[in-house]
């Protein structure tokens, strides 16, 4: 089932390529498509994959962690690879971007892994997101980077979504040194996991909010880069 709202900032919007959302290779080559869904539709237009398919890593430790599989949102899900992974673990999961294109290719893969059963598609703007009363045990979204900042304000809107002792993971690119060359349109989308905190409501508790490590491979080279995490959880609910 897609839900149709108002299509999207995206999940990863690489900042150069080859370093992307599931160790993809690249991105719109205007700098104003990666904050506007035209650029996506034409990157997933293809045949070719975007990205690895293998699931974050931040994901895989938070997730793993977390015990018996609920309900899950992936908000960005490009395509899919997260969604698929999290299926696979006995989640029951909504993939939510603002591509059609993107979609339509987690679904296949979806498909072709055979967790289709275990997953929802929601076409929606992360920058106009509503809950609209549904509600989550595992809230994510990885390298969504919306221009000028805007990450503060889709986190405050993910967070209606997060069911009582459910938990919320945002993962992004830190403006670390590694990143030092990149546009300055692109450098401003980045952020530090505590610039999230502020969006958070009462009832949600911070677990961390910090820079991981994490390991890609560029042009053969391994190097490790910084990634911005905040980990949440919301209160159970009050009788």
């Amino acid at each position: 089932m897609t839900h149709q709202q108002q299509t999207p900032p995206h999940h990863d919007t690489p900042t150069t390529g080859g370093h992307g959302h599931h160790h993809g290779t690249g991105a719109p080559d205007d700098e104003l498509d990666v904050f506007e869904p035209a650029g996506w539709e034409i990157r997933y237009a293809g045949d070719a994959p975007v990205w690895s398919g293998e699931p974050n890593p931040q994901l895989v430790t938070v997730a793993s962690g977390l015990g018996r599989p609920g309900t899950a949102l992936d908000l960005g899900c490009g395509e899919g690879g997260d969604v698929v992974w999290l299926a696979r673990q006995g989640w029951r999961v909504t993939g939510a971007d603002f591509s059609a294109n993107g979609l339509a290719r987690a679904a296949r893969h979806a498909a072709d892994a055979g967790v289709a059963d275990r997953v929802d598609w929601w076409q929606v703007d992360a920058r106009t997101f509503a809950a609209g009363g549904r509600s989550f045990d595992l809230v994510t979204s990885h390298y969504l980077h919306p221009a000028a900042g805007g990450i503060v304000d889709v986190v405050r809107r993910l967070c209606e979504a997060v069911a009582p002792g459910g938990h919320l993971l945002v993962v992004g690119h830190a403006p670390t040194d590694e990143l030092a060359g990149v546009s300055q349109l692109r450098r401003a989308a980045m952020f530090e996991a505590t610039d999230l905190v502020p969006a958070l409501p009462d009832d949600v508790e911070v677990l961390a909010a910090e820079r991981r490590p994490r390991t890609v491979v560029r042009d053969g080279v391994r190097r490790d880069i910084q990634d911005a995490v905040l980990v949440a959880r919301r209160g159970p609910e009050r009788p």
